[in-house]
């Protein structure tokens, strides 16, 4: 067992010829792990989950001294993620995820040429790299979604782990790997490197076939372009930055302003501000009594952030929307720029926003959020007009609303939009979708989060002509996977 690094101890850079072995080992495992059941996949996946629940008294004190998030939280965090790995495998045991789809042949087809016997299916797509992510540090990292789905899809997966929790992260993988020894995976399927060298170099090897992401804009944009630029081009799928927006209509203000006021606070200060769901924006309704109501309200403490990288990008995003000549302090902690800084709540209004929306709409990541004071509710629609693409974007409002265009516009702009609610908590389920427009996402059809997010890692095949025994089992007449098909345009 390899020894574990002590707090603020960084692991140490895999070599490039640790990271030659780690590749080469993952590219052999490819086709033995592929041409697994699935549900022999879903029973790896359900020994993993096992093994971190069985850990979990001792990871969650590992990340609690290396994160410092709070035992609850990060209690409730590994739960999610050996959830939404037994989810996957629940998938794979129901076979839809493949998409089986024959055609018979047809000599009469309409198309003008007869109908071959064509019939699709979906294999994995090859080994894939995930970068883990620092602010949910089991969910996003190493047995997080990202890996769950790649290798649900049968894919052999290498974690680069992220530098904020090195201690949780190499533990984490030797739970991984010893449960996928104990469930009879075979060797290579998972691995654990360290260092921004390894990574990148392990995302330019040409056995690498996806990539897998959520960070930062820069970050993430930086990998993408060594993904795209490579000779073989690879699906990069990453999720970067959102200021999910939330639009208060005057109805709703009326109706609950003072209940909306506290739902927002609580859900832009949750975590220290340190979700990628944050409402970083909130748009109010003039004389509503909100930003009264926001002005007098008790901020809770603050808390300490995820490591100082994050901490210096606060303060430094901070300052910067403080500047600005628009930008006034509505509410503030005793002390916002400190160590564990206060929440604060900034206050602008809607023409200073439509004037110079990229100055203002400028994701700040930490205990921070803009409210914007709008006069008249025709302004929610070029408001809107305004963002970027976003991970989320919420109205609140009553039911006889004349909101139809700006619901309209916040679909073309979000990934999720929501009614009434706030975007902090991502339920896993399978209508769930954590995307969305560049820059929340850099592949806007894809979700990193739910069911759908193992159609990532996986690539259509179609068969056209063969014979029985040489066609995958869930292309089979017989069917003997059992699995959903789709026969001539028909479930």
């Amino acid at each position: 067992m390899t020894t574990m690094a002590t707090r603020g101890q960084a692991l140490a850079d895999t070599t490039p010829q640790e990271l030659e072995n780690i590749l080469a080992s993952a590219h052999a495992a490819a086709g033995p792990w592929g041409r697994f059941l699935p549900s022999e996949r879903a029973r790896v996946l359900d020994t993993i989950a096992d093994a971190l629940e069985a850990d979990a008294e001792e990871l969650v004190t590992v990340a609690a001294s290396e994160t410092n998030l709070g035992r609850d939280r990060l209690t409730g965090e590994l739960k999610r993620t050996a959830f939404q790995l037994r989810l996957f495998g629940d998938v794979l045991r129901d076979g839809g995820f493949l998409d089986a789809r024959i055609d018979h042949e047809d000599p009469n087809w309409p198309s003008g040429a007869a109908r071959p016997d064509t019939r699709r299916t979906k294999h994995p797509i090859g080994s894939v790299i995930v970068f883990a992510a620092s602010n949910f540090p089991f969910a996003f990292s190493v047995a997080g979604g990202d890996t769950a789905s790649a290798l649900a899809a049968g894919n052999p997966v290498v974690v680069k782990a992220h530098s904020g929790h090195p201690q949780l992260s190499e533990r984490t993988a030797q739970i991984v790997l010893s449960a996928c020894r104990t469930a009879g995976a075979p060797e290579g399927i998972f691995a654990l490197i360290s260092g921004t060298a390894a990574g990148v170099e392990a995302l330019r090897d040409h056995r690498i076939k996806a990539a897998g992401f959520t960070g930062s804009i820069p970050g993430g944009r930086a990998l993408m372009d060594i993904a795209v630029s490579r000779p073989d081009p690879i699906p990069f799928y990453g999720e970067l930055g959102s200021n999910n927006p939330v639009f208060v209509t005057p109805s709703a203000a009326a109706a609950r302003g003072d209940a909306i006021a506290e739902g927002y606070l609580a859900s832009f200060t949750l975590g220290a501000g340190q979700y990628c769901v944050k409402p970083g924006m909130l748009f109010v309704p003039a004389g509503s009594g909100m930003i009264e109501k926001l002005r007098a309200s008790v901020l809770p403490d603050g808390a300490k952030l995820l490591n100082e990288r994050i901490q210096k990008g606060y303060v430094d995003s901070l300052q910067q929307l403080s500047s600005n000549p628009h930008v006034q302090v509505l509410a503030q902690g005793p002390a916002p720029l400190s160590e564990l800084p206060s929440p604060t709540l900034l206050l602008t209004r809607a023409e200073h926003v439509l004037s110079a929306p990229q100055e203002l709409e400028t994701e700040c990541f930490g205990p921070t959020s803009v409210v914007v004071e709008y006069d008249d509710l025709a302004e929610l629609v070029p408001l809107a007009e305004t963002f970027e693409g976003q991970l989320t974007a919420t109205i609140h409002g009553e039911d006889d609303c004349p909101v139809e265009e700006l619901v309209q516009v916040l679909s073309e702009k979000a990934g999720r939009v929501l009614w009434n609610q706030w975007p902090t908590g991502v339920a896993v389920t399978y209508a769930q979708h954590h995307g969305g427009p560049y820059p929340a996402s850099t592949a806007v059809a894809s979700t990193s989060v739910g069911t759908s997010a193992i159609d990532r890692f996986l690539r259509p095949v179609a068969y056209q002509g063969f014979p029985q025994h040489l066609l995958p089992e869930e292309l089979r007449e017989s069917n003997p996977l059992g699995v959903p098909q789709m026969i001539n345009g028909s479930r």
